[in-house]
């Protein structure tokens, strides 16, 4: 199992006479097939989520194609001042750190 989540599959088979103790270990894979059972051609065609998986051990870091995958999330913030005051120190910092020094003065104003 160690080796399979470091190759992150694009199928994952757990051939196994008693697959499910084995699916808590699955870490990177694009797709899980439990048993002799659940054959990964059934999965692609007409049993699965999706035909289109992680290729090249992209499993590591992205799941199969979804439908998330074709939402589109906006993300919204809003402080209050005293919020702004306290984390703004911390900003700066962070800032500074990634070289954005306008980043940087703008939360200096903001202490």
């Amino acid at each position: 199992m160690e080796l399979a989540n470091l190759y992150a599959p694009e199928h994952l088979c757990l051939a196994l006479a008693d697959p499910l103790p084995w699916l808590g270990r699955v870490q990177n894979a694009g797709g899980v097939f439990l048993g002799e059972g659940s054959p990964e051609a059934l999965g692609d065609y007409i049993a699965g989520p999706s035909h289109v998986m992680p290729t090249s051990g992209t499993a590591r870091f992205q799941g199969g194609l979804a439908v998330r995958d074709f939402l589109k999330v906006i993300p919204v913030m809003g402080l209050s001042e005293g919020a702004v005051r306290l984390l703004a120190e911390k900003g700066a910092l962070l800032a500074r750190a990634e070289g954005l020094e306008g980043h940087a003065r703008s939360l200096d104003l903001r202490r």
